[in-house]
């Protein structure tokens, strides 16, 4: 990548940062007079890691929360790694918290393959849970965008849009069933490549602060083959607000990768509280 480019997205990547920051603390300074924020600060940490399905609840109001995570994906005898993985949810009201996801830096092993190395897009968002409902399902809505913020030859050079909804019921004390229903128009050569992706996990809580679970995700685009993948993987809890994560994952099908193996550490911040 060129110098000038280089300095284009470090820009761009700031200029976001500094809008995404300013419209919280914006959103936070309104929203304090009506509503009190911290009551529930002191309920367990919620993330999206490590199951490919998302959260269906918000983190608690004035809530800061960083996930992070490491990933080397292997395919045909190529292997791929990615990091920080990083996502900062932020929540804002009871039922509503902002998205950032920092763009990943990915490194292949291969320098002679069509693999490149460099940073991917950046994505904005927000997540509004309307559950619980009175069948005990909490469900949230997802929407969110990427901007081409990547390397020259990883980015998609495209605004992208995803809608996802998870969800999820405990069926009994130890075991929670979960999944998520997401459609995304990904930029790929230049064209749009509408993909409706599903999935379903089911959780087991081993103890009160370890729990692991397997899971199955199709994804299914309206050009190339359909991916299906399959993982397995376990979340322990050494204090409420932190969590260290590990995950495997097997690709099932041709168009998706042999196998994925990451872990991860989560952390949250209350950092605001309404007096």
């Amino acid at each position: 990548m060129r110098y000038g480019s280089s300095v284009t997205i470090f820009c761009m990547l700031r200029s976001t940062f500094v809008l995404f920051l300013s419209v919280t603390t914006g959103i936070l300074a309104l929203q304090a007079r009506s509503q009190t924020c911290g009551v529930n600060g002191q309920s367990p940490i919620a993330t999206d890691r490590p199951q490919i399905t998302s959260s269906s609840v918000v983190v608690p109001c004035g809530s800061l929360q960083f996930e992070n995570g490491f990933q080397e994906t292997g395919n045909g005898g190529q292997r791929s790694f990615d990091l920080p993985e990083t996502a900062v949810r932020f929540g804002i009201v009871s039922k509503t918290e902002l998205r950032f996801a920092a763009p990943d830096y990915f490194f292949n092993d291969d320098t002679e393959s069509r693999f490149a190395n460099g940073f991917g897009d950046l994505s904005v968002g927000f997540k509004q849970q309307l559950g619980p409902t009175r069948g005990r399902f909490d469900v949230s809505l997802i929407p969110s965008i990427s901007l081409p913020t990547g390397a020259n030859s990883i980015s998609s050079h495209g605004y992208d849009p995803t809608v996802q909804l998870p969800w999820s019921r405990a069926v009994t004390k130890n075991w929670t069933a979960a999944g998520m229903f997401s459609l995304m128009w990904p930029t790929e050569g230049a064209r749009r490549n509408l993909t409706g992706q599903s999935s379903v996990y089911f959780d087991r809580q081993l103890t009160p602060s370890w729990d692991a679970y397997i899971e199955y995700s199709g994804a299914f685009p309206q050009r190339g083959g359909p991916q299906h993948v399959i993982d397995f993987g376990t979340a322990y809890k050494p204090s409420p607000h932190q969590q260290l994560d590990f995950h495997c994952g097997f690709g099932l099908s041709a168009a998706t990768p042999d196998h994925s193996i990451g872990f991860g550490y989560s952390v949250r911040f209350q950092v605001i509280r309404s007096r």
